[in-house]
């Protein structure tokens, strides 16, 4: 699945879609997506992915980008632990792999090809390959 997307360009602005400031109580998390989705998608980082997908922004772009990072490092890995990017991905629900079905396809062999799973991602990766 490629998807030509200019990658200069923000999550805010290929989504045409820019989150208004919280007036107080913000939690941090939140507060860190939403400066995620103003950096350039060139300029994210595995860990800004993995915070992004977990929290299930923007996942049009970012499922797509992530799987080019996990073609190349199956087992690619941010602030958590070895694969956490590989563990966001896989547990998006069933109905957002609906709607990315080569995708799934091409994450599925990207599984299959690991000659061991990590034991944390035993659960993620069986829970995948059920969908």
């Amino acid at each position: 699945m490629t998807r030509l997307v200019n990658r200069d360009r923000s999550l805010e602005e290929l989504e045409r879609d820019r989150w208004s400031a919280q007036s107080g109580g913000e939690t941090r998390l939140m507060a860190t997506v939403r400066e995620l989705r103003r950096k350039p998608i060139s300029d994210l980082t595995v860990e800004d992915m993995r915070l992004l997908i977990r929290q299930d922004v923007s996942l049009a772009y970012l499922l797509p980008l992530a799987a080019e990072v996990l073609r190349v490092d199956p087992l690619a890995e941010g602030d958590m632990y070895e694969g956490d990017l590989l563990a966001a991905v896989l547990t998006r629900s069933a109905e957002v792999w609906r709607g990315f079905p080569e995708l799934r396809r091409d994450l599925r062999l990207i599984v299959s090809g690991l000659a061991d799973v990590p034991p944390a991602l035993n659960r993620e990766v069986k829970g995948f390959l059920a969908l």
